[in-house]
């Protein structure tokens, strides 16, 4: 639970910071260019450390990893950063815990008991509630483009939580950026500035942490997390990443934060840490 908390918090600047990239860059290029910086750093670590080759098995969830955390979910919300608020944003992938276990239970058998499913669900509602009270009851087709992010991103992390505890979190995700590289080269050229010198510094920062943290480092402690406790339990860590993130984009973008934030943030964490006393089975096979 603790590496999920460390995890969720450095993903919690995620969208703040693809918005400090978009004062210079084409979201495009910050989804594919982010994903190829940190194959650099993936390639290195798989050479330096003679890490071994998946098994055909393991390809084949990796795959689906790729779909997730190397394509779909980096392009989708960098295409809604242009339309809504990064707390806007936020709010919306609050939904992924409970897309997250019910992802854990369908692949790999676990079976979350009915008090989770409860908290999941309360919680998940909590969050759709608050977005809709933030937009006035209206949702942008930018929540649509948020929604297909929150599924393939949930889908990835399951599948890279069960890989992990056979290949570790940094191969889970290094493995998945390299086969990701060839479909993200052609993109990223095509959307690159075309006057690098124009670019700001506030977003290289936004870009460099989303390529260095939210698409590699990040991973560590949040597969390893999602492998030791279970994807249910662990998933529901990100029920407090909204929140985070209001809190994270006030700082960097200056955002507002009301009380109806502060309110609806205790009731989140409220529902996580009744959602930590109950236990996740697993069927054995």
């Amino acid at each position: 639970m603790l590496l999920g908390v460390f995890a969720v918090c450095l993903f919690s600047l995620t969208l703040p910071v693809t918005r400090l990239a978009l004062e210079s860059f084409h979201p495009v290029f910050i989804a594919t260019g982010r994903a190829l910086l940190a194959t650099l750093l993936a390639s290195l670590y798989l050479l330096s450390g003679r890490q071994r080759i998946p098994t055909r098995q393991e390809f084949r969830y990796l795959l689906l990893v790729v779909m997730g955390v190397g394509i779909g979910f980096p392009v989708f919300t960098a295409l809604a950063m242009q339309q809504v608020d990064a707390s806007h944003g936020g709010v919306m992938l609050g939904i992924m815990p409970l897309i997250t276990a019910a992802c854990g239970a369908l692949l790999f058998k676990e079976r979350p008991s009915r008090g989770f499913w409860i908290m999941a669900f309360f919680g998940s509602s909590l969050v759709i509630v608050f977005s809709l009270l933030r937009g006035n009851g209206v949702l942008h087709w930018a929540d649509l483009s948020l929604l297909v992010a929150v599924v393939t991103g949930s889908v990835s992390y399951a599948v890279g939580g069960h890989l992990s505890k056979s290949l570790g979190g940094l191969q889970v995700i290094s493995w998945a950026l390299v086969m990701a590289s060839p479909l993200l080269l052609a993109p990223a050229i095509y959307f690159a500035p075309d006057n690098w010198t124009a670019v700001t510094p506030w977003a290289w920062a936004g870009f460099l942490y989303a390529a260095l943290i939210s698409q590699f480092l990040a991973f560590l402690p949040w597969f390893k997390g999602l492998a030791l406790g279970g994807i249910a339990r662990v998933g529901q860590t990100q029920l407090i990443q909204p929140f985070m993130t209001i809190i994270m984009s006030a700082w960097l973008l200056g955002e507002k934060v009301d009380m109806m934030t502060v309110g609806f943030a205790l009731a989140v964490f409220a529902v996580v840490a009744t959602g930590r006393a109950f236990n996740t089975q697993r069927k054995q096979t």
